[in-house]
């Protein structure tokens, strides 16, 4: 029997009902007449743990021998699989480990312990305490779980196709976001052996895309960095047995079944999908929830397909109330409903309501104005726009005609910085500006500071919470060395280990703050 046939089966022989649900699939008429296809939301968010992890993690438990089960099972996770490893031990009535990184929010490590896991923190990554659960596991004779490179665990997952395909015969396309690829091998297995004209289309979060890396390598791929908005999927290398399963379905006799183009989101189009998942039916997913429909979105208008039925699986839905914020400011962004500009304007009299009068009484969202010594004025300007993309290459042209502009809606520290540093240029000697990526835990600034050392001063900071594992954090540093020794800043900050991208030619710094 080969491997996809033997998951079919598994499939089909899967436990998970013991304690998981048979979600419904929804329709979305909203979003379905937005994007001239039936779109249905296929509800993993409603599970007793509010994602679909629950599957295969008690798949794999509850298949384990009685004397496996009575020594307990560990697994390492700062997210959903944790909650599923945790209540599939409720449920068995069995020792259930839980190791998380100690920079895991507070919120997802007292959802674990109130479902009768039992928690150990331990290092700041998930690699750290991935090591260290498996250390622990063959200690204590525990039974390691993975998240995902299982095929009991990606049988689980598959049940999901199943209740698809029983839900709605004609379904054409579904897509899926892709973390560890777990999911995405379930679903794919069944509908390629099942219903081999259903197409997968894989989407990721553009700063953890290790399954388009693997594809364009053929071979598994670890990402040197992954972002972590998306935390649900934010995995750095796809899983040996999910990758086995997605390339043979790649190359399938009659066409590919998994789309070998990946669908790559970036933050704002989350956010985006995010809302329009609460304008359909004002539930609350987590980003990496929100990936499928955020993928749906960008496929429908890259191939320009209409009149098909599409299925996005809604995975999870365990967002910290403290991300909403900063999620609501990135949505209008990513619907492309705000253009970002920053125009230098004569500081001359009336030259302030003459910029205002060329934007033709449009709705400003935002507008920061600083004048300088140079007899003209920088401004910040964010502008409502109701035709997208048209829209905002009029509004530019119409500025470009008058005034000195750049566009910032794509730029990234323009959107989580600048607009909230707008002042004046400090003129610096040797200044240098730099991201870096703090992880969210006590004393993350004092080390960053104790390993800077004395030699290089601190010139500018900023840095907002976002509820997310990391601070994105703006640095200005003035190297007193720089002229003897220009790599001498950067050897230091790598000595540091967080992650960080010198952007000193950013364009909002240099017009506002440089």
């Amino acid at each position: 029997m080969n491997m996809l046939s033997r998951l079919v089966r598994q499939i089909l022989q899967a436990t998970v009902y013991d304690v998981a649900i048979e979600t419904p699939l929804e329709a979305a008429p909203r979003i379905s007449q937005k994007l001239n296809n039936t779109i249905r939301f296929k509800r993993e968010d409603l599970q007793p743990v509010f994602s679909f992890k629950l599957r295969g993690a008690y798949n794999r438990i509850s298949q384990l021998p009685k004397s496996q089960l009575q020594r307990g099972v560990i697994t390492a996770s700062a997210g959903n699989h944790a909650q599923g490893v945790a209540l599939s031990g409720k449920k068995l009535g069995i020792r259930a480990v839980i190791v998380m990184p100690k920079t895991t929010p507070d919120i997802k490590v007292q959802a674990v312990r109130q479902l009768g896991g039992e928690v150990i923190l331990h290092g700041d990554s998930f690699d750290i305490a991935n090591t260290f659960a498996i250390q622990k596991a063959e200690q204590e004779g525990l039974t390691f779980i993975p998240p995902y490179d299982d095929e009991l665990v990606i049988a689980g997952q598959g049940t999901i196709a199943n209740e698809i395909l029983r839900q709605w015969r004609d379904v054409d396309y579904v897509f899926v976001a892709v973390g560890g690829g777990g999911l995405i091998a379930g679903v794919a297995a069944y509908l390629g052996e099942v219903a081999p004209h259903v197409k997968v289309i894989p989407v990721e979060y553009d700063e953890s895309a290790c399954l388009k890396a693997a594809f364009e390598t053929q071979q598994r791929v670890v990402l040197p960095h992954v972002g972590l908005f998306a935390d649900g999927t934010a995995v750095a290398q796809i899983g040996a047995k999910p990758f086995e399963v997605l390339q043979l379905m790649k190359s399938d006799r009659s066409g590919p079944i998994v789309e070998p183009n990946v669908v790559l989101v970036n933050t704002d189009e989350i956010c985006a999908a995010i809302k329009d998942t609460f304008d359909e039916n004002r539930s609350i997913v987590e980003p990496s929830g929100a990936m499928a429909l955020a993928g749906i979105k960008k496929y429908v208008a890259q191939q320009g397909i209409r009149d098909k039925n599409i299925v996005s699986i809604i995975c999870g839905a365990n967002m910290n109330f403290d991300r909403l914020r900063y999620i609501a400011e990135r949505t209008e962004l990513g619907e492309r409903r705000e253009a970002i500009f920053a125009v230098t304007i004569p500081e001359t009299k009336g030259a302030f309501l003459a910029f205002c009068r060329t934007l033709q009484g449009r709705n400003i969202t935002e507008f920061n104005y600083r004048a300088s010594a140079s007899n003209e004025a920088h401004v910040f300007v964010g502008i409502s726009l109701k035709f997208g993309e048209k829209e905002r290459l009029e509004i530019f042209e119409t500025l470009q005609a008058k005034y000195q502009v750049d566009d910032l809606s794509d730029d990234e520290v323009a959107k989580l910085h600048i607009r909230y540093l707008i002042g004046g240029h400090a003129k610096i000697a040797n200044e240098r500006l730099f991201r870096v990526e703090f992880p969210e835990r006590p004393g993350a600034l004092l080390t960053f500071l104790e390993r800077l050392g004395p030699n290089h001063n601190i010139s500018l900071f900023h840095y907002r919470n976002h509820g997310a594992a990391e601070g994105r954090v703006l640095v200005g540093l003035e190297a007193t060395d720089a002229q003897q020794n220009p790599d001498g800043l950067i050897e230091t900050l790598q000595s540091i280990d967080y992650p960080f991208e010198e952007i000193s030619n950013n364009l909002g710094y240099l017009r506002f703050l440089k």
